[in-house]
């Protein structure tokens, strides 16, 4: 396992879960998805907090262009799948705390969560949608009840730069979820098996979705760069 440039970002060659929970159990860093869309994104500020931090192959495109470059055993970890191993590996010894999504979302997600997992210790919990002041009241929610592990769903890049900010005031492992908890409590529902095994989940989400065009369009652009060698 090392950690590999992909053009102007770093990702981790995990090639397996077990791994990758053995590599963060004491770890106070953040975990951040890394994709086809991040590796070609001109987001300096981006790819500096996740080359300080853990990027992990959570799209094919990443997996793709590791394997390219000779890391034959790197497998795709899918961020809305490992959060919850995560959960389970941990939940009888670390402490939690959640931020993400809507009111009503995050509230099933608390509720079954605690369903799954009657020991869980979730310290406490809130939208994603942080109003003036109130991002101020998270980070000083945080240093007071100092959780092990935060979960943060708001999206790229918005998560990672909060996360950012927030590892600054209270060290612990952090890990964005963009829409995770929507997916968890079946607000969202991710692509068939068929669709995941073929790494084609961008595609279900685009016949589902037909206004992604556009943001999809960046993987022409990372292929193209990608066979000519410049990731």
């Amino acid at each position: 396992m090392e950690k590999v440039s992909l053009g102007n970002i770093s990702c981790y060659t995990f090639s397996s879960r077990k791994q990758f929970l053995d590599f963060i159990k004491d770890k106070k860093q953040i975990l951040i998805a890394v994709n086809a869309e991040k590796i070609v994104k001109k987001d300096n500020k981006l790819a500096g907090i996740i080359n300080n931090n853990i990027g992990y192959a959570d799209g094919i495109g990443a997996v793709k262009a590791l394997k390219r470059k000779g890391y034959e055993d790197v497998i795709r970890i899918p961020g809305s799948e490992f959060w919850l191993d995560i959960v389970k590996e941990f939940h009888k010894e670390k402490t939690f705390y959640l931020v993400g999504s809507t009111d009503e979302v995050i509230n099933k997600t608390v509720e079954k969560l605690k369903n799954q997992y009657p020991n869980i210790r979730i310290l406490n919990y809130r939208n994603g949608f942080l109003k003036s002041g109130e991002k101020e009241e998270l980070i000083a929610d945080l240093v007071s009840k100092k959780p092990d592990v935060v979960f943060v769903a708001q999206g790229t890049p918005r998560q990672e730069y909060l996360m950012d900010e927030l590892i600054e005031h209270h060290k612990a492992l952090y890990m964005g979820l963009g829409g995770s908890f929507d997916v968890y409590v079946g607000k969202v529902k991710r692509a068939p098996k068929f669709f995941q095994n073929l790494g084609l989940e961008w595609f279900y989400r685009l016949l589902r979705q037909p206004t992604r065009i556009k943001r999809q369009k960046v993987l022409v652009n990372f292929y193209f760069k990608m066979v000519t060698g410049k990731i």
